[in-house]
């Protein structure tokens, strides 16, 4: 498409050759963790959480390396269909993995049976407070974890070259407060 060569084709496209490349190695970097992952979670030092997480991140770098393809191909390219025929296998595979880790997990974790018969009513209503409070801590962490992903989401795509008005240098500048406001759950209502 207007170039004579394929080098010179990538060079007048370099920004979607940089995506392209950036993507391509986001799968094969997700496999890699997957595999690692795998094995610590054989050996029980591992997470399954991680097999998860990495499953997810080879289907959406699949799918990302599916999209910066499509931009420049034929419609009727051959390549194409096989890509996206190939896309949709990693995203059938990757499903598997997250059904078969959780599967997996619900099978090795020990469950205990919550039995509250023998407590007295004010040990019972102790229990269901300090619970109450951890449940908020959680959902505390759980926020600022959430803000922490998003702040880390934005880094990784300025570092990798999308947005438009990222510095020359290589420098990232650092990115505006998130507002609190939007992030924030409604309270949950609480027992009197």
């Amino acid at each position: 498409q207007g170039a004579a060569t394929t080098q010179e084709f990538y060079a007048k496209n370099s920004r979607w050759t940089e995506g392209l490349i950036s993507a391509s190695k986001a799968v094969g970097w997700g496999a890699t963790q997957l595999v690692e992952s795998a094995d610590r979670v054989v050996l029980h030092t591992g997470k399954y959480e991680e097999l998860i997480v990495c499953s997810h991140e080879i289907a959406a770098s699949t799918a990302q390396l599916v999209a910066a393809s499509k931009v420049k191909a034929e419609k009727s390219s051959r390549n194409l269909a096989r890509l996206q025929e190939c896309s949709r296998n990693v995203n059938e595979m990757a499903a598997n993995v997250v059904a078969s880790t959780k599967s997996g997990q619900e099978q090795i974790e020990e469950k205990d049976t919550m039995d509250f018969s023998g407590m007295s009513l004010i040990k019972l209503k102790k229990e269901e407070m300090e619970t109450q409070v951890k449940v908020l801590e959680l959902e505390k962490r759980l926020e600022g974890e959430r803000v922490r992903l998003g702040e880390l989401r934005k880094q990784h795509y300025v570092l990798a070259g999308g947005c438009e008005d990222a510095p020359e240098d290589g420098e990232a500048r650092p990115a505006p407060a998130p507002r609190r406001g939007i992030l924030k759950k409604p309270p949950i209502a609480q027992k009197p």
